[in-house]
């Protein structure tokens, strides 16, 4: 979850009938390859997904149970970003678009992947940042 503001990076998924929540408005990440730490996946995901290379200070992450995978624990990350940094973004080749979408928004949204709106909204009323 980057966030610039009260606007977070958000993107919208392939509308794909053979995906989880196709066409609805995702977070970046994605899953980790063999042997790789949490935030060395969340910031490959980054690069890979919107050509933003981020220090891996910069990000701080919460586990949270898998959707995916019961048992296993899946990870959401915060950072924030620039300005500077959105304008250098360079969209991948998954997704239809991104944006900076409001967090209120995404929070209401709904075509927002409902895990991700949960999460967001339990990340941030414990950074005591007001939505």
């Amino acid at each position: 979850m980057l966030t610039h503001g009260a606007q977070l990076l958000a993107c919208l998924r392939d509308d794909y009938d053979w995906i989880r929540f196709p066409a609805y408005w995702d977070l970046p990440g994605g899953g980790a390859e063999p042997g790789e730490a949490p935030v060395e996946c969340a910031l490959r995901e980054l690069d890979e997904e919107f050509g933003l290379r981020l220090a891996s200070g910069r990000l701080t992450g919460r586990a949270f149970p898998s959707v995916n995978e019961p048992g296993r624990a899946s990870w959401l990350f915060r950072g924030t970003i620039t300005a500077a940094e959105i304008a250098a973004i360079r969209f991948g080749d998954e997704g239809q678009e991104w944006r900076m979408m409001p967090v209120a928004e995404f929070l209401g949204h709904p075509r927002a992947v409902p895990h991700f709106r949960d999460r967001v909204r339990l990340v941030l009323a414990g950074s005591g940042c007001g939505i």
